[in-house]
């Protein structure tokens, strides 16, 4: 998988698999009975982490090998770039591997047809260990059970500057928490600074009307509902940001680049970052480094958005206990905080955010992001429907785009995003 910070959550790529697709280990269904000697040959697969992760990975295997005598795990690895594709072709072909590395948007197509063993039912014992988000985030709507172990997780605090809260007025020390909060600033701070200061750089996404509480499926999973009233409100306020230059101008085509650079330069007051930027406005933006606040994301449901990946357990496995033992061996709370301590990402094991690695702050750049970001995590959930695709957030956005302009209605502007999204679930 792409390592890491927001790209953690990967492009949803359709799958489109034949319902009568099978595992690694032939047509025979496996067993979904975990219970049974852990014992026999199982492959594992992840996603483009052999390169900067091998002695990890290789020692992770080598204890599971000496816990369970009668095991062996053969790792493959697979590059970043065409993954789904991968697991398409494998998924039809056969040859999927035992255990997959997956995130919650490429399980959801191997479930649908039969090929993630539902957790739910094969290893319900396990589900305390893990923040109740997390294992939350990998069921598929319209589908009872769940269908990856939840692995790592990552999320990001937002950065605030706090001269620029002074000169409008605001207190610095209580950044916008809720969505009203944040429109009320916003505007507040466009008005002080004539337009010349925007609060936010980037549109709304579907992740923004989730934390918003816009419902964003139906529960049968059949179809996306954020085209309500409460998610008409949203994109209206957003018009409002956009006409009066408190939502940057060019926010229409920003990427997360050039509004970090909006950023930086002081003409944008709020934007999410992580560790790395801190470094940055330290070298190039003393002043800005100087005033820096770190808070949560902008919530009014009371929970963030968390990137999750996941280990799915192939339903056709010749051993599933073997291989249900491994994904959670994987994902245990010890090797999951052995994991974080080598990459910038945070466990989903219950009681791990809780370990001073995450809650105590040392002067550095990095653990004042770290604490930050581990804090809000705790009771996070994963907003992105797993059945959103990356085609689907270009309608979204470029509907979006067209009621800022005031080229339709923002009622308009999301039911067009409705119907190209539904449109694009039934073609997959």
């Amino acid at each position: 998988m792409p390592m890491p910070r927001r790209a953690l959550a990967a492009a949803a790529v359709a799958l489109v698999l034949p319902l009568s697709a099978c595992g690694s280990s032939g047509d025979d269904a496996g067993s979904t009975d975990a219970s049974g000697k852990v014992e026999g040959d199982i492959t594992f697969q992840t996603w483009n982490l052999r390169a900067n992760f091998k002695p990890y990975f290789e020692g992770l295997i080598a204890d599971f090998e000496n816990k369970y005598p009668g095991t062996h795990v053969k790792w493959v690895d697979q590059p970043a770039e065409g993954y789904p594709d991968k697991l398409s072709a494998d998924a039809a072909g056969g040859t999927l591997p035992d255990v997959v590395n997956v995130s919650p948007d490429l399980v959801a197509p191997l479930a649908r047809a039969g090929l993630a063993l539902d957790l739910d039912k094969a290893a319900a014992k396990y589900r305390p260990e893990y923040l109740q988000g997390a294992w939350a985030s990998h069921r598929i709507p319209g589908m009872k059970g769940v269908y990856a172990f939840p692995w790592y997780l990552n999320t990001g605090p937002l950065f605030y500057n706090k001269e620029l809260f002074r000169k409008a007025g605001l207190d610095p020390e209580q950044p916008p928490r809720t969505y009203g909060e944040l429109f009320a600033d916003a505007l507040r701070m466009a008005g002080k600074s004539h337009g010349e200061v925007a609060t936010l750089a980037n549109v709304p996404t579907i992740e923004d009307f989730g934390r918003y509480g816009v419902p964003l499926m139906n529960e049968q999973g059949t179809g996306f509902a954020f085209n309500d009233a409460k998610g008409v409100e949203l994109l209206t306020k957003y018009k409002q940001l956009y006409d009066a230059k408190a939502l940057d101008p060019q926010a229409l085509t920003a990427t997360g680049e050039s509004a970090g650079k909006k950023f930086l330069t002081g003409a944008v007051a709020m934007n999410p970052g992580s560790a790395l930027d801190l470094g940055n406005f330290k070298k190039n933006a003393p002043s800005l480094y100087r005033n820096i606040g770190i808070t949560d994301q902008i919530t009014s449901t009371g929970h963030v958005n968390m990137y999750v990946m996941g280990v799915m357990v192939n339903s056709r496995t010749r051993h599933t206990p073997a291989a249900v033992a491994f994904a959670h061996f994987v994902t245990d709370a010890r090797n999951q905080m052995s994991f974080a301590k080598k990459v910038a990402i945070f466990p989903s094991t219950a009681g791990s955010l809780d370990d001073p690695y995450f809650t105590k702050e040392d002067g550095t750049d990095e653990t004042r992001v770290r604490v930050a970001a581990a804090k809000s995590l705790k009771n996070a959930v994963n907003y992105t429907p797993v059945l959103f695709s990356e085609q689907m957030k270009t309608a979204l956005r470029n509907e979006v785009a067209k009621a800022l302009q005031g080229k339709e209605s923002p009622e308009e502007a999301l039911d067009n995003a409705v119907s190209a999204a539904d449109r694009l679930l039934q073609q997959g």
